[in-house]
């Protein structure tokens, strides 16, 4: 059923995702006249304040984490806000939170930020409080679960009050521009897809790579480590996408059903197809930090690094390497993919001295968002010992060609989305489960293998075992 809500409810109204991400995205949307006229939204958390102190909340929220030209227009934003105080372990306060919400005329949007032990007694108390009718989207903030087997048991406990058509798993790199860029890079142009398969391309790689530690993630981030943090989700929809057969059309179904089959077609890692590893005491920018038992303040095995070999067993990608590195800790905060195509099959130039190298196509997601791709060119001027070719980039830089586009918070386009229910860059039950299954396997084989984290300092670029993971295959990780 299509409908426009006209309510949004953000549960953990106070937490640190609804400062930085959720209400300045909300401003911002309000601010280009995106968000439609009546929309209320309705904060709620443990936290007992006003209306009229969630709104003074709010606005320090705005000041520090949105830019100055995005806030135009924040007293009419933040007079859409109201708050209400709810213990979401006990049923009695949802019938407060369901009078706050009020009747909508054309439906409900629910945002459930809050640990994954709180998201069964709040469906609960949802239902208790008629808050899940069928004019009603619940949305779900990662994570969900440590495994398949919670993971299907959080979706279950969702899945009693709320058909999949009215679920929305968020995450977020699929509302960041390159990452749908990619979408129109290869569909919208011919030039990439008839090369895009394991005639043509070598091997793939996809870098998420973080300067930071534990960064206030301490008790989270010490139970789940990079493998379940980063590749179970981010990871895995980058490497879905760049997988993936042309959908039929680009609808929620056909795009999600695409990426399934890549996800179901990935192959167990083998042994010594995967390094993990946990920083040490290092410099991030000539500056001195401590290692991850330092920060932590015990010893722990976590692994704060994760490098894998994975491939794709389908006719696309048969015999093509994808290589996924994550860490914490490391030298720079790059989030990208490299496309490495394969040599040509018979240079005309060697004869003359002409040193070639394959093409490559490199996708910049974060810092900077970009589309480089190299190719071979002739040098200028006269040699006497040949010709002299060069590998030179053709870049699309995206704030240089579209100049007058806002650089936009992830969150933003999601949660227009949710509020119109379009469910294309959302994650279907079936695509969590499918990753979940991948992720377990792996950890299996570690638990098997006795394989722990090997220590690196921070800044370097992980385990020295991480580089020969790809140059035993004659792969140089793109830095």
């Amino acid at each position: 059923m299509s409908f426009t809500a006209d309510r949004l409810v953000l549960f953990g109204a106070t937490g640190d995702l609804a400062q930085r991400m959720l209400l300045p995205s909300l401003c911002a949307l309000d601010h280009d006249d995106l968000l439609a006229p009546d929309l209320k939204i309705v904060g709620t958390a443990r936290s007992d304040m006003s209306d009229a102190e969630f709104r003074d909340f709010a606005r320090a929220a705005l000041e520090k984490f949105l830019p100055a030209n995005r806030r135009g227009g924040m007293a009419e934003f933040l007079n859409r806000l109201s708050y209400q105080p709810l213990d979401a372990t006990t049923l009695e306060g949802y019938k407060e939170l369901a009078a706050k919400v009020g009747e909508p005329e054309r439906g409900i949007a629910i945002f459930l930020s809050t640990a994954p032990s709180l998201f069964e007694p709040t469906i609960r108390g949802l239902q208790h409080a008629g808050l899940d009718g069928p004019r009603v989207r619940m949305c779900l903030e990662k994570p969900l679960g440590v495994d398949l087997e919670t993971s299907r048991e959080i979706n279950d406990a969702v899945a009693a009050a709320f058909p999949e058509e009215r679920i929305f798993r968020i995450d977020h790199y699929l509302g960041k521009e390159t990452v749908q860029n990619l979408l129109a890079l290869r569909f919208a142009n011919i030039l990439f897809e008839p090369l895009w398969n394991a005639g043509h391309i070598d091997h793939v790689q996809i870098t998420v790579a973080e300067t930071v530690g534990l960064e206030g993630r301490v008790a989270f981030y010490d139970d789940a480590g990079a493998l379940r943090d980063m590749v179970q989700n981010h990871m895995l929809q980058l490497l879905a996408l760049v997988a993936m057969e042309p959908p039929s059309s680009f609808d929620s179904t056909s795009v999600r059903d695409e990426k399934v089959k890549v996800l179901r077609a990935l192959r167990r890692v083998g042994e010594g197809e995967t390094v993990t590893g946990q920083y040490r005491v290092g410099a991030i920018q000539r500056e001195s930090v401590p290692g991850y038992d330092e920060e932590l303040g015990k010893d722990s095995d976590t692994e704060t690094y994760v490098a894998i070999k994975a491939h794709v067993d389908n006719w696309r990608w048969k015999g093509v390497p994808f290589y996924l590195r994550t860490g914490k800790r490391l030298p720079e905060r790059v989030t990208e993919i490299v496309v490495q195509f394969r040599c040509v099959p018979h240079s005309i130039f060697e004869d003359k001295g002409a040193r070639m190298q394959p093409n490559r196509l490199v996708i910049g997601i974060q810092p900077e968002e970009n589309v480089h791709l190299s190719l071979m060119a002739k040098v200028p001027g006269l040699d006497r010992e040949g010709i002299r070719l060069r590998s030179v980039p053709l870049d699309i830089s995206m704030p240089d060609a579209f100049s007058g586009a806002v650089r936009r918070i992830a969150y933003e386009r999601l949660l227009l989305d949710l509020m119109e229910g379009d469910q294309t860059l959302f994650v279907r039950r079936d695509e969590v489960e499918a990753q979940w299954e991948w992720i377990d396997a792996i950890r299996a084989g570690w638990t098997e293998q006795g394989l722990t984290p090997r220590p690196y300092s921070a800044g370097t670029w992980g385990p020295s075992a991480a580089i020969a993971l790809a140059e035993r295959d004659g792969v140089t990780w793109h830095e």
